[in-house]
């Protein structure tokens, strides 16, 4: 019986490598049900190509984005008021000593909502972001995911720098261009 039982087993596995699907317009299936085969459709050279490409930023019209420029707009996520306590950096000193000129900082209010949730542990970050410092920017969405809110107003409007030392964040910011990046490294900005 043990043989009979592998011979059958190693029969269904062989069945089951050979099974296969046959294709909607194959000729053994009923001409009724059978699917149309897909023929590629000749251009026509004469006809005029139109292309979809997403509309450029204006500021971009030169090799750099023109609508940099001092006083500096800087968005802050919330990972960077905590990189920044955390090496014990003041936040708006230390980014006018690394670009040298007057800064403005402004904090969504998705980034205060995620220091919010985080609790206890964050009340240092939150006390730190309600400074009359920090420019307080309104969100009109749903959630308080601060990435996507960071990166749709960075999409929007070109004059902002964006403060993070998210992987994440700093990765989807680079694929847009004209956007400088501000982060944390070796305890400083």
């Amino acid at each position: 019986q043990g043989k009979a039982k592998k011979a059958r087993k190693i029969a269904q596995q062989r069945f089951a490598q050979m099974k296969k699907m046959i294709s909607q317009s194959d000729p053994r299936i009923k001409e009724e049900k059978r699917a149309l085969p897909k023929k590629k459709k000749r251009e026509d050279p004469h006809e005029i190509k139109v292309r979809e490409v997403p509309q450029a930023s204006t500021a971009l019209f030169f090799q750099y984005n023109t609508q940099l420029g001092p006083p500096y707009h800087i968005l802050i996520d919330t990972n960077f008021v905590n990189f920044s306590i955390k090496y014990k950096l003041d936040i708006i000193q230390n980014m006018m000593d690394c670009l040298y000129a007057k800064c403005i900082a402004y904090i969504t209010d998705c980034v205060v909502g995620e220091l919010e949730k985080l609790g206890q542990k964050y009340r240092v970050a939150l006390k730190i972001i309600k400074d009359p410092r920090f420019e307080r920017l309104t969100c009109l969405h749903k959630g308080t995911y601060a990435d996507d809110c960071l990166v749709q107003r960075v999409m929007q409007h070109k004059c902002y720098i964006v403060a993070t030392c998210d992987r994440d964040l700093k990765r989807r910011i680079r694929k847009i261009p004209g956007v400088p990046i501000m982060y944390i490294s070796q305890h400083r900005y």
